[in-house]
């Protein structure tokens, strides 16, 4: 058995949901890592992002977005709205912009302005998505089909960040 490992970084939009295709950083990493039969999981360690499989549509709208991303958007909007003020939704509450507060003198890098703190909507987006996928590998091929694709999504649209996402995989 053995144990692979690898971190890529995707660069979010920071006004738009960023939907990122990651499948041919994943693809790689598979076939370089010498194991034929095993699993890839590919996981976001941000609590505003998620990884998700889904078809690739080819067809784009004139922000580059495909168009299936475009209308998944569209009913989130509807059914999870996006937080613009602090009396859209509960959180954040006192205690936790305090705590990101001091978070921020600790790390300057860390932003703890308000503005940027208004994303309950993409929390419950990611919570309702999940973090990561795991893909079967076979042969040394991972099993995602012919139009099947990997993106990474950070649903925060507050500001333009670099986000992690980690492959691991355990297999023979």
């Amino acid at each position: 058995m053995s144990y692979k490992f690898k971190q890529i970084h995707v660069k979010s939009n920071g006004r738009r949901v960023t939907f990122s295709n990651i499948t041919d950083e994943v693809k790689d990493f598979i076939s370089n890592s010498g194991i034929e039969n095993g699993i890839c999981v590919v996981s976001s360690p941000h609590t505003t992002c998620s990884v998700v499989f889904d078809e690739f549509t080819h067809d784009k709208d004139w922000n580059g977005d495909e168009l299936l991303q475009v209308d998944l958007v569209k009913i989130l909007d509807k059914v999870v709205p996006r937080e613009l003020t602090e009396t859209d939704y509960l959180y954040p509450g006192p205690k936790h912009v305090a705590f990101l507060k001091e978070l921020n003198e600790k790390d300057p890098s860390y932003d703890a302005d308000p503005a940027t703190i208004l994303n309950a909507d993409a929390h419950i987006r990611a919570s309702l998505f999940g973090s990561s996928q795991t893909i079967i590998i076979n042969q040394g091929v991972p099993l995602i089909g012919s139009v099947g694709y990997l993106y990474f999504v950070d649903w925060d649209q507050n500001r333009t960040r670099t986000r992690k996402c980690n492959l691991a995989i355990i297999g023979d």
